[in-house]
């Protein structure tokens, strides 16, 4: 099963205790704007580095090349 990335911030903030409201005080933004991005699923990288680190956790991001090399 594949999880989007909106559920993976949700259960993240389920296992941490954090709510949405928590989340957004966090990121300095509001909570409608914070809803809108997990309602759309729609971030950018930056946005996922932001919310790591809001969160307390690391984010990666790479491709990954048949010969295993990540860029």
């Amino acid at each position: 099963m594949i999880l989007s990335t909106s559920e993976k911030i949700k259960i993240i903030c389920d296992r941490l205790g954090i709510t949405y409201s928590e989340l957004a005080d966090r990121l300095n933004i509001s909570i409608q704007n914070l809803s809108n991005k997990l309602s759309r699923n729609n971030f950018k990288e930056e946005d996922l580095k932001e919310i790591a680190k809001a969160l307390g956790c690391e984010f990666e991001s790479n491709f990954i090349m048949e010969d295993g090399t990540k860029v």
